[in-house]
């Protein structure tokens, strides 16, 4: 077993694939918030093969800002950066690789003025982010900028010395812009419907509370363009760092498991360049919108149709769900005759085909995701993923049964338990208010998650039948009544 360091790269076994590159020779130009095992599965993967390809002015410095990000730092501090990422395929075969894209890593409650520093540097060009659906401080029900977090609250009366993504944005923004330096591009990875727009919003309405004509000057000048992002990264746990070991021999502090599938849809919209993204698999589009709101609808909104139904009914894992064929109808129709009537034509897409693809990928046992996982911060992820169909459904008087069983399940699992008794895996920021809710009969009045939604009479109606047919016949015997 070799411990994965810079100076053990060329002991490693020959079936780990590594930088082929001179990673002396990299020059930082993107700086990356949030470098957790998504963005390390995925765009660091892409700026891999771009460093490999000779392009090496376009290396990654990530950012910590939370207290969790510790760990991150200590672990690519003593790999000098590198980390392992395995690739699982359908069939079960995997292939590994030791990503070295990530060549500084700043944890910015040590030095907030190094941060500052990095993104106010000319040699920065591109300011990527995953900070989770919940970091931008914009309101799910009426779309505007009302941060709640305390580090954005603190920001807002004094920047000098940022604690927030958008603080640090902001301040190095006005930095450039009083040195005469062109903006870098905002572009985010979240999961998010409108990604790039949610951002401009979070940014242009933080600075407008500071400086309106630093805000002005962002708003023309700063490009944040929105994408679409696909990749299932469960979350490396202390077995992924022993299979990694058994498997390939590496001793790695924090590798990355994630399936084979990848896509990355990007609009090619920036401030100040960008690499050649297209040689290295990124599709770059005029409008990403048809292709996120597939993704979001189908794929993430099906996360959280089989999460809460599977986990009452006993499940733990997404694939036992989904080689289930009850639950696989389930969400093949949900995704026919409620969601895929509310998406937008997608050039070059069959959705009837990647319905299919997706159930197929949802079934592997290789990849060992959790549905544990899926459904940490529901009330961020339901308004975003599930919701959007509801409300274009009730327009257009379609079926919105499968989503609302979803919804009454979700409010099930909040009370705590599955129906075997045992606890439910409870994870939201927002918990004691939702489950309050949940115990006055009030969920659907929890304005935070449904805006005005939840006074549609057809969607109480549907969520009320949906509840009663959770209480009498469980899970499985609920969504075999739809069927």
């Amino acid at each position: 077993m070799v411990a994965l360091t810079a100076e053990t790269l060329d002991s490693l076994a020959a079936d780990v694939a590594r930088p082929g590159y001179d990673r002396s020779a990299v020059r930082t130009s993107i700086v990356h918030f949030g470098v957790g095992g998504f963005h390390r599965a995925h765009e660091a993967v892409f700026v891999d093969r771009l460093l490999a390809a000779g392009e090496t002015d376009w290396g990654i410095c990530g950012v910590g800002i939370m207290p969790f990000d510790l760990a991150m730092r200590d672990a690519l501090r003593a790999q000098d950066g590198l980390y392992t990422l395995v690739t699982a395929a359908p069939d079960g075969s995997e292939q590994a690789r030791v990503i070295g894209s990530i060549v500084e890593y700043l944890y910015a409650p040590d030095d907030p003025e190094a941060v500052l520093a990095k993104l106010a540097d000319p040699a920065t060009r591109i300011v990527s982010l995953t900070i989770t659906e919940g970091g931008y401080g914009v309101d799910d029900a009426t779309g505007t900028f009302a941060p709640t977090d305390a580090g954005t609250l603190a920001d807002l009366a004094d920047s000098s010395t940022p604690q927030s993504v958008l603080g640090y944005l902001v301040t190095a923004l006005a930095r450039r812009r009083a040195g005469g330096i062109p903006p870098f591009t905002v572009m985010s990875c979240d999961n998010i419907q409108g990604n790039g727009t949610v951002a401009r919003t979070a940014v242009l309405g933080f600075a407008a509370q500071q400086d309106p004509e630093l805000a002005a000057w962002i708003e023309a000048a700063v490009r944040f363009p929105n994408s679409m992002v696909d990749r299932i990264t469960p979350a490396t746990t202390d077995e992924t760092r022993a299979a990694v070991s058994a498997r390939f021999g590496v001793d790695d502090q924090w590798p990355v498991r994630s399936e084979s599938f990848e896509q990355w849809v990007l609009e090619d919209d920036f401030s100040l360049g960008r690499p050649p993204f297209e040689q290295v698999g990124v599709q770059l589009v005029a409008d990403v919108m048809p292709y996120e709101l597939m993704k979001l609808r189908l794929l993430n909104a099906s996360h959280q149709a089989m999460s809460y139904l599977g986990i009452l009914s006993g499940a733990t894992t997404v694939h036992e769900v989904c080689a289930d064929p009850l639950f696989a109808g389930f969400l093949r129709d949900y995704m026919h005759d409620e969601a895929i009537p509310t998406l937008q034509p997608v050039p070059g897409i069959d959705l009837g085909e990647y319905v299919e693809s997706l159930l197929a990928r949802f079934g592997s046992e290789a990849v060992g995701d959790t549905l544990a996982r899926q459904v940490v911060d529901g009330s961020d992820r339901l308004p975003k993923f599930l919701l959007p169909v509801v409300r274009a459904r009730l327009a257009d008087g379609g079926r919105i049964d499968h989503a609302a069983l979803v919804l009454a399940a979700w409010g099930v699992f909040l009370e705590g338990r599955t129906e075997q008794g045992e606890p439910t895996p409870l994870s939201d920021r927002r918990l004691a208010d939702l489950q309050a809710a949940v115990a006055a009969d009030t969920l659907l009045d929890y304005r935070p998650v449904f805006g005005d939604l939840g006074a549609n009479g057809a969607l109480r109606a549907a969520f009320d039948e949906a509840r009663a047919s959770l209480r009498s016949r469980g899970a499985r015997g609920a969504i075999a009544a739809l069927a």
